[in-house]
């Protein structure tokens, strides 16, 4: 044994540093020379073979071959944040105050620590923007074709048609808050700029349709089943004419506000997100049972069946809580509960959501058709509507209702590299009894209908960044939402034009109430 030449500690034969003061031993023993020459040998290892350094300095500080100096007892990567978290586990371990307010917003340590690593999405608590949605359209030999562009809904925190949060002491429901309405509707096509009704009222029938200089009409009549009308919801629908064959672009220019809302009430959410003090969680959830006595039961009528859109044969139904990989994955979600929570309708909904993030990735090049709900959880991918497909599949198991919403995603500060069309979804959740009875709220009206977007992590939140244009309607053989996906009045797919779309965000957004982040990490109960 022995001695370092600077601090005096001991050492054993063949350390090449202290392991007290970090510095480079001297060649003192054939062991040691040994060791040296052999890394100096290796071409791989040259950049890890030190020199003693001529001004030994702080500790653990030495020179490489190169002439830097190197701290080899320090990783720098992490280092602060591994100190400042081990000093504030310490502090919420000490102190029964921080425990108290760090576990009322966590459920425990290990969430806590789960929160401080997690992958987050950033999202903006209010957007005015303007989106354009552009139509590139080729005749491939036709004289004409129609296509049918919605009109932007109102959207709010309580869907239409759903009385929710109705008071027995006070006349009326729940104020509902506005996540998305429209200030301006423009046609840019020929050159010419058309300007659209927000709600499409009054009704411009096709007799009265605008015709631009090369022979293109526009015209946004009633909602019906004759071919001049809207198949699905107010629209748009711009006929366009060929003479000679060509193409023609036209663009819906949407000039949005949005904001964001929260139907959880969690130490999660922001408190700058409004919707949370009515939110539902653990604690305040209904059972299954309980869905049959919301809203007279009719969402789960219309979105709690087993089975929905048979897509023949090869694709099979897109949901399908009858098949054996749903049914075994549910009762696997539902025995991870804890005791008493078997039938709570929010646990088991949140903990299906989770399961699929640790279980199912994303697939950017998924297939088409799309993969049913079992097709996706075989899989262990798929885009939005396919994990969708999964999500819903796996709830229909117990009951609880789940339905489409469909629109178009933007990033976080919409690029126009960022928007994309997309798919996510509405489900209902009971609130218990006693927390409505100690409320005053009429039974019938207790629940609440939140969006949910599994690949993109928004549990009960809806966000400026995805605007909606449309949310699936009761229908068992799915073909509103084949009219949705297809919608031209003379073709179904493929069609004998080409029609290509594309998004691109226009002028200024702007962004107000600041930005929030949300974390990716499981719930625990």
């Amino acid at each position: 044994m022995g001695a370092c030449p600077y601090c005096r500690s001991a050492t054993l034969p063949g350390d090449t540093i202290c392991y007290s003061c970090g510095r480079v031993l001297p060649k003192g023993d054939r062991a040691s020379y040994r060791l040296e020459q052999q890394f100096s040998k290796s071409k791989a290892n040259k950049e890890t073979t030190y020199k003693m350094a001529a001004k030994p300095s702080q500790r653990g500080v030495v020179q490489t071959h190169s002439g830097r100096q190197r701290n080899i007892m320090k990783r720098r990567k992490n280092r602060f944040r591994s100190v400042a978290m081990l000093g504030l586990v310490a502090f919420i371990m000490l102190s029964p105050q921080a425990q108290e307010a760090v576990f009322g917003e966590f459920g425990g340590v290990d969430e806590f620590l789960k929160s401080q690593i997690a992958p987050y999405h950033v999202y903006p608590n209010e957007a005015t923007y303007t989106l354009s949605k552009i139509h590139d359209v080729t005749a491939n030999g036709i004289s004409s074709q129609t296509e049918n562009i919605l009109i932007p809904p109102t959207v709010q925190s309580t869907l239409p048609g759903a009385a929710m949060f109705a008071y027995a002491d006070e006349p009326g429901d729940a104020t509902p808050g506005v996540l998305q309405q429209t200030l301006q509707i423009t046609l840019a096509i020929d050159k010419q700029d058309i300007n659209i009704p927000l709600d499409g009222m009054p009704d411009r029938p096709f007799s009265n349709a605008i015709t631009t200089a090369n022979g293109h009409q526009v015209w946004w009549p009633a909602v019906g089943e004759d071919q001049d009308e809207c198949p699905l919801a107010k629209c748009i629908k711009v006929r366009t004419n060929f003479q000679n064959g060509g193409s023609v672009r036209y663009a819906l220019n949407l000039h949005m506000q949005s904001t964001s809302y929260s139907w959880w009430d969690d130490g999660r959410v922001d408190a700058r997100i409004s919707g949370k003090d009515t939110g539902i969680n653990v604690d305040n959830s209904g059972t299954f049972e309980d869905l049959a006595r919301r809203g007279n039961g009719v969402r789960q009528s219309d979105f709690g069946g087993s089975l929905w859109y048979d897509r023949g044969p090869g694709a099979g139904f897109a949901i399908n809580a009858q098949d054996a990989i749903v049914m075994a994955t549910a009762d696997t979600i539902a025995s991870s509960l804890p005791e008493g929570s078997s039938d709570n309708a929010y646990a088991f909904s949140r903990a299906t959501f989770d399961y699929l993030h640790a279980y199912v990735s994303y697939d950017r090049e998924a297939p088409s058709p799309a993969r049913s709900g079992p097709a996706c959880l075989t899989a262990g991918t798929g885009d939005c509507d396919e994990q969708t497909n999964a999500f819903f599949s796996i709830l229909r198991t117990r009951g609880v209702p789940g339905w489409y919403a469909f629109g178009v995603l933007g990033d976080p500060f919409f690029s126009n590299e960022g928007w994309e069309a997309h798919a996510w979804g509405y489900i209902q959740l009971p609130l218990k009894d006693s927390w409505c009875e100690e409320r005053g709220i009429i039974l019938q009206t207790c629940y609440v209908e939140a969006q949910v977007d599994v690949v993109n992590n928004k549990w009960l939140l809806s966000t400026p960044t995805a605007y909606m244009d449309w949310v699936e309607e009761a229908d068992p053989s799915a073909s509103l939402v084949n009219r949705y996906y297809y919608p031209f009045d003379s073709c179904s797919q493929p069609c004998d034009f080409d029609r290509q779309k594309s998004y691109e965000t226009v002028g200024v957004v702007e962004l107000n109430g600041g930005t929030y982040k949300v974390k990716m990490y499981p719930e625990t109960w």
